[in-house]
């Protein structure tokens, strides 16, 4: 089996680039028209903080690579266009296991339509680390500064949410449990089977396909807009900065996955919660024109609304099933590590 030291590092870039249509150190960026604006997206993913390789596959944290920064992109409206990932790798990691990463980017890269996809390596004393970079390109026309009469738009999700913290917690369980010596059930009756959809909402997150063109045909342009990775609350507090207005969800419009609250339940993580403050569902929020409601619901039927933007005095603010409305804050982002 090949290693770096008989590869190299630019040998081992070349290698990674066979069979794939990408070509290897090729010309970065791309030049947009004066009717384009470019959009910049990018995310560093330390090892040990933002994933455990532990139980975290290789091919799956490399797409999951590409989703964040690509999530960025659907978010403004922007067709990816470039894609920029930086290695950096321990000496842990052979060859054979860069690849299964590489191959995760790939899949990601061809899927979300990049033209282009540069790639360097270099070494690494503390574990695994990953830098990926996007641009992409949306019409100039399209703003995402939304007017005081946006004030009543709808707050649309792209899916459920709360699962991948929930996901994360079973992976960290089974963790613990095989570090404590407990034998880790298996097959159809295994926590971790038994809950693939939540497993999967953290360790290969979907975008919706295709997005910036389904919203250009349908001729709906979002009055704002944000990628949700770090919990609902998050989001909202984004939301009421760059708009200036404020934002209202509804506790019980809120989409979950079907196990969630019998897994809450479990490891006593109250779903809502998860929802608001778990992070990683990597879903992207859009606040529609009310005039443009019954369009948006015959063409983008995969997105739940789930609240709406109010006047700027109203904050951002969690509304419970029985009226009471609650200011919601974001935790600190250290809070928010694997550690």
């Amino acid at each position: 089996m090949q290693d770096f030291i008989q590869l190299g590092r630019i040998g081992a870039i070349r290698q990674l680039y066979e069979d794939c249509k990408f070509k290897p150190f090729g010309q970065k960026g791309f030049t947009a028209s004066s009717h384009d604006r470019i959009i910049h997206a990018s995310r560093l993913l330390l090892e040990g903080i933002d994933f455990d390789l532990v139980y975290f596959p290789l091919k799956h944290l490399g797409y999951k690579s590409v989703v964040y920064v690509t999530g960025e992109l659907f978010a403004s409206s922007a067709t990816p266009e470039s894609l920029e990932l930086k290695l950096g790798i321990s000496a842990k990691l052979d060859f054979a296991r860069v690849r299964e990463l590489w191959q995760g980017v790939i899949a990601a890269a061809e899927e979300f339509g990049y033209k282009s996809l540069s790639l360097d390596l270099q070494p690494s004393r503390n574990g695994l680390a990953i830098s990926v970079a996007a641009d992409g390109r949306c019409p100039a026309s399209v703003s995402r500064n939304a007017p005081k009469s946006a004030s009543k738009d709808l707050l649309c999700i792209s899916g459920a949410l709360g699962a991948a913290y929930l996901g994360l917690r079973l992976l960290e369980k089974g963790k613990s449990d095989f570090e404590a010596g407990k034998a880790p059930a298996s097959g159809k009756g295994s926590a971790l089977e038994s809950n693939r959809m939540l497993v999967a909402a953290y360790l290969k997150p979907e975008l919706p396909a295709g997005l910036p063109k389904l919203l250009k045909d349908s001729g709906i342009t979002p009055s704002a807009s944000c990628f949700v990775d770090r919990g609902l609350a998050d989001a909202m507090l984004r939301l009421q900065r760059d708009t200036g207005l404020g934002a209202k969800v509804y506790a019980d419009r809120i989409p979950f996955e079907g196990n969630s609250f019998a897994v809450g339940k479990e490891l006593d993580i109250d779903p809502v919660s998860a929802a608001m403050n778990g992070g990683d569902d990597c879903r992207v929020l859009l606040a529609v024109p009310i005039a443009q409601y019954e369009k948006f619901r015959h063409d983008f039927q995969a997105f739940d609304i789930i609240g709406h933007l109010a006047q700027p005095d109203a904050g951002a603010v969690l509304v419970t099933p029985d009226g009471l409305e609650h200011p919601v804050s974001a935790p600190d982002w250290i809070q928010q590590t694997n550690l």
